[in-house]
C-alpha cells in the first residue's frame, strides 16, 4: 500500500455514507492516506467524488469530475475487448471504469463495484457467448445495474448492452433495451455507442442550464 502512495496517482474507492458514519477508524485511515499522498506530491482520485491535488504550503485543492463516468462490465475471457473499449471511451472524453484498472488489493470488491455502478453515468455490458453462459460476478453486476437503471429518469439512457460477437442477450434485457453490435464492424458499432453517450451528455447539460427569465 505504501508503495502505491509513491505512484503518480493513487486511486481509492469511496465507502458508502453509512459505512463512513459507522466506522470512524476507516475515516481516519483514509484521511491519513490522503494527507500522506498529498505531502508526497501525488494526486488522489476517489471514484464518484473527485480528485484531491497537492497545493502550496502543504495544502490541497479539490477538483470535481467533469467527464461522464462509464462502467464496463465483462467476463475475464473478454478482457482484451473490454480494455479496447476502455481506451476508446477515454480518448473520446469519458471516464471509464474497469475493475482491472481501478480496484486495489485489500478493497471490498463487491461493495466497491456496487459503488462504481451507482456513481456511473453509463453502464456498458459486454455480451458474448462466454458471458451469457458463465456464472459469476458479471451477472451480479447486470442485476445491480438494472436496479440502478430503474431509478434513472425515463428520458435518460443508462444501461447500454453491446455484443462482441453473435450471441443471445438475456430476454430480460433484449425485450426492453436495444443492444449495439461491435461486430463485424467494430468502428461502426463503437461510433453508435459513443453517439448515444455524447447525445445523452448534451441533453443532461441542457437540463442543468437555468431557465431564462
Amino acid at each position: 500500500m505504501r508503495r502505491g502512495l509513491d505512484d503518480a496517482a493513487i486511486r481509492l474507492l469511496s465507502a458508502s455514507k453509512k459505512d463512513q458514519h459507522a466506522n470512524g477508524e476507516l475515516r481516519r485511515n483514509v484521511a491519513r492516506i490522503l494527507r500522506h499522498a498529498l505531502e508526497q506530491g501525488s494526486a488522489v482520485d476517489i471514484d464518484g467524488l473527485g480528485t484531491f491535488l497537492p497545493g502550496r504550503n502543504q495544502g490541497f485543492r479539490f477538483v470535481a469530475p467533469t467527464k461522464p463516468r462509464v462502467f464496463i462490465a465483462y467476463v475475464e475471457e473478454d478482457l482484451a475487448a473490454s480494455k479496447k473499449l476502455y481506451l476508446a471511451f477515454e480518448q473520446h472524453g469519458f471516464r471509464p471504469w474497469l475493475d482491472k484498472k481501478k480496484l486495489m488489493p485489500g478493497q471490498n470488491w463487491p461493495r466497491s463495484i456496487e459503488t462504481a455502478i451507482e456513481s456511473s453515468d453509463f453502464f456498458v455490458a459486454c455480451f458474448s457467448r462466454r458471458s451469457t453462459t458463465k456464472r459469476g460476478s458479471f451477472h451480479s453486476e447486470l442485476r445491480y445495474a438494472l436496479a440502478c437503471a430503474a431509478r434513472v429518469p425515463l428520458d435518460e439512457i443508462f444501461f447500454i448492452p453491446v455484443r462482441l460477437e453473435d450471441c443471445v442477450v438475456p430476454g430480460r434485457i433484449s425485450k426492453k433495451i436495444q443492444y449495439v453490435d461491435l461486430f463485424p464492424d467494430w468502428d461502426k458499432g463503437l461510433k453508435r455507442v459513443l453517439g448515444v453517450m455524447q447525445g445523452q451528455r448534451a441533453n443532461r447539460k441542457r437540463k442543468r442550464l437555468p431557465l431564462a427569465g
